[in-house]
């Protein structure tokens, strides 16, 4: 009898559904970890934090890639410059993402010696890294634009018949780990 009502009990679990919400601090020191990745990438690939990559064009933009990615991090880490640092987020994957399909398929100027070096392990780990940060800046950004904002929501009041009104339906909703 006990293990048909175990049985039924775990049926039961298993039929409801709760999605999974991460913490937005954890999500936001995710994205932070993923932009110093690729700043660490870069910097490996450009042979440590004092060379510099020839064509000195090219050893620029790892510069920008390198800072970028610093300040990305600190972005994603302050709690009230978030949405700038999603937005950074989205352009420090996207850019280098870029660059690198480029260099590897028709080639960059100064730099002819990469195309079809596809076996380059920094470069394939940093692409990956790059996917990832676009993934979840581009996720938080749409979670943030799909929710109304503040101004938007009708707020109802519940009412007592004999007093002032209880609560408005702004304070009855949940809390969102967008906030």
């Amino acid at each position: 009898m006990s293990e048909q009502a175990t049985f039924d009990r775990l049926r039961r679990d298993a039929m409801r559904f709760e999605p999974i919400v991460a913490p937005a601090v954890m999500v936001r020191f995710a994205g932070a970890a993923l932009a110093l990745a690729i700043t660490t990438a870069h910097v490996a690939d450009q042979g440590g934090i004092t060379a510099f990559t020839a064509p000195n064009w090219l050893g620029w933009a790892y510069r920008l890639i390198e800072v970028g990615g610093l300040l990305t991090a600190a972005a994603l880490i302050g709690s009230r410059t978030t949405r700038l640092g999603w937005a950074a987020g989205v352009l420090l994957g996207v850019a280098p993402f870029l660059g690198y399909l480029a260099s590897r398929t028709v080639g960059v100027p100064g730099d002819p010696g990469d195309v079809g070096n596809w076996a380059d392990w920094v470069g394939t780990l940093a692409l990956v890294v790059e996917a990832g940060l676009i993934t979840v800046s581009v996720g938080m950004l749409g979670a943030r634009l799909s929710r109304p904002s503040p101004v938007e929501t009708v707020t109802t009041q519940a009412a007592d018949p004999d007093g002032p009104p209880l609560a408005n339906s702004r304070d009855l909703l949940p809390p969102t780990n967008l906030d």
